[in-house]
């Protein structure tokens, strides 16, 4: 593997900068390294302990989770989450 491609994420060769361009092909994976915060690596734990998957699926479902409710509001719509007993609406706003 040549220095510019880490196997995880395209890069700009053909400028020689070596930087990731954000394309990636459709079905690759990526190795990332994150820092959480206390409350993230707690939150983590939870969704472990509660779902039984691993955290790398924990992460990835949480991310597309995320883009979904980003790209849902940035067209203007709406997120609630509704109470089945109480039969009570809050909007989840995301900051």
């Amino acid at each position: 593997m040549s220095p510019k491609s880490t196997g995880s994420e395209l890069t700009d060769a053909s400028q020689g900068r070596g930087r990731p361009t954000g394309r990636r092909a459709a079905g690759s994976s990526a190795r990332v390294t994150v820092n959480l915060t206390a409350r993230s690596t707690k939150a983590l734990e939870e969704a472990v302990a509660a779902t039984g998957d691993t955290q790398t699926d924990v992460i990835n479902r949480a991310l597309q989770v995320y883009a979904y409710l980003e790209s849902a509001m940035a067209e203007g719509d709406r997120v609630y989450l509704e109470n089945a007993e109480r039969q009570e609406r809050e909007r989840l706003r995301f900051f």
